[in-house]
């Protein structure tokens, strides 16, 4: 779930970055055809440098800003993880890592013992965060 929400966004700041368009125009001279390569924005290359620059920086604000939002969701979530975790050790890791082997793993130590179910849940659950 995070890991494609973060590849959709740096694959969108990939198309941000896209140079000017520019077009191929053809002369003809006589017999002989030019191929010219004309950019279509009648703006200075400085300017454009500019206007790039000013587009990366607008883009750096939205990526931070949606990086808090991430991170405060991200705390929220994993606050309620933990307290799950506490309650019910197996919940927790079924809802963080889905039925895998993990999952098991912290089934079976919370039916031997709750302790160790408890503590394989939160270190797994903490560990990659």
């Amino acid at each position: 779930m995070r890991p494609s929400y973060l590849l959709a966004v740096f694959s969108f700041s990939l198309l941000l970055n896209i140079q000017p368009a520019q077009a191929v125009v053809h002369v003809r001279a006589g017999d002989k055809t030019e191929h010219r390569a004309e950019e279509t924005s009648t703006l200075s290359k400085k300017e454009l440098r500019k206007n790039n620059r000013q587009q990366r920086k607008a883009f750096k604000k939205e990526i931070k800003a949606k990086l808090k939002q991430l991170r405060q969701e991200t705390d929220t979530d994993l606050l309620l993880l933990v307290i799950i975790a506490i309650l019910l050790p197996p919940l927790a890791m079924g809802l963080y890592d889905g039925i895998t082997t993990r999952f098991w793993i912290s089934l079976l130590l919370t039916l031997l013992f709750y302790l160790p179910g408890l503590i394989y849940t939160l270190v797994v659950i903490l560990g990659e965060n």
